[in-house]
């Protein structure tokens, strides 16, 4: 099987690319074109030699559909992700994440893909109408980024509906573990910490997420992808387990001794009525159409983020606040 990776240099991007090669696979890694010719957490993989990396643009639909000629599945992870900075800038989300996934959906029907998966966001549900959040939730937009998430979501299902193509919607809830951008809570965290910072800048600290060690999300991916029941379909990845931001510090100054002390930073606080206060998955379906089963405990995963950003705290600027 030859599969494309989407967004392969990035932080889940990478961890999916590296099980696809340990599974047996023959793996595109498509990544962002820079002058730098830089592959991103690809640069460092133990499996750099036995990947095909193209680099391109994923709004740019000649070199989407280039890359996805040959291939018999397509792992769409490409997209801005960081939800302040859509507020920011809503339009670059709309060409990103809206574009780039008509991009890849109308190159693949082209060229008769077989199997594509549509990445999607536990963001698209908005706060909890009822907890645990399967699949039949609504969506709610409360971010300009939840926004574009749930526009691909809707082209992808209208391919499917409209022209058959073979495409199924993953949707993973709060994923974590090495090499997660500091703009995310956990490395926002823990990287605060292996400076020496004792007061810890947050923002809110009631909203729970429902948090998956990445290796577990990645083989939630590949499960999916081999499963012909989650065909047009919409799949959560989560644990059905729930912690505030306030108990996440806790749990993380536990873990690596540190006394808490901690500051409500304004700045990375969302607009009140965009602000997701709660998150839980149902993990029913995916339990029901695939063998997935998470291996990594919170506890665990945590311990395992850790050691690695102990290693690699230089990529981080605990300092800078950036949306």
């Amino acid at each position: 099987m030859k599969a494309l990776v989407t967004g392969a240099g990035g932080f889940i991007g990478s961890h999916l690319v590296e099980l696809l090669i340990e599974k047996g696979y023959d793996v595109k890694a498509f990544v962002r074109y820079n002058s730098k010719n830089s592959w991103g957490f690809l640069e460092d993989s133990q499996y750099k030699k036995n990947i095909e990396v193209i680099s391109g643009d994923i709004r740019d639909f000649d070199s989407v559909s280039s890359a996805v000629q040959d291939v018999d599945t397509v792992f769409h992870l490409a997209a801005l992700i960081g939800i302040p900075y859509s507020y920011n800038s809503p339009m670059a989300y709309i060409k990103t994440n809206i574009e780039g996934t008509y991009n890849i959906l109308e190159s693949c029907k082209r060229k008769n893909v077989k199997n594509i998966l549509v990445t999607s966001t536990s963001e698209t549900y908005g706060s909890a109408q009822y907890v645990p959040i399967d699949e039949k939730h609504p969506s709610v937009g409360q971010s300009p980024y939840s926004a574009t998430k749930i526009g691909a979501d809707q082209i992808a299902q209208s391919y499917y509906m409209s022209f058959g193509t073979p495409v199924k919607i993953v949707r993973p809830f709060n994923t974590f573990g090495p090499r997660q951008s500091s703009r995310a809570i956990i490395p926002t965290i823990i990287s605060q910490f292996l400076v020496g910072k004792k007061n810890i800048h947050l923002g809110s600290l009631t909203p729970t997420r429902d948090f998956t060690f990445v290796k577990d999300t990645a083989a939630g991916f590949l499960a999916i992808a081999e499963s012909s029941k989650a065909l047009g379909d919409v799949v959560n990845i989560g644990m059905n387990q729930e912690i505030s931001v306030g108990e996440l510090v806790k749990v993380i100054s536990e873990i690596m001794r540190q006394k808490i002390e901690i500051t409500t930073d304004d700045h990375r606080i969302r607009p009140e009525n965009s602000e997701v206060t709660r998150l839980v998955c149902n993990n029913t379906k995916i339990k029901e159409i695939t063998n997935w089963k998470p291996q990594y405990n919170f506890k665990k995963g945590l311990e395992e983020t850790i050691k690695w950003m102990e290693k690699n705290i230089h990529l981080y600027k605990p300092e800078i606040y950036n949306v």
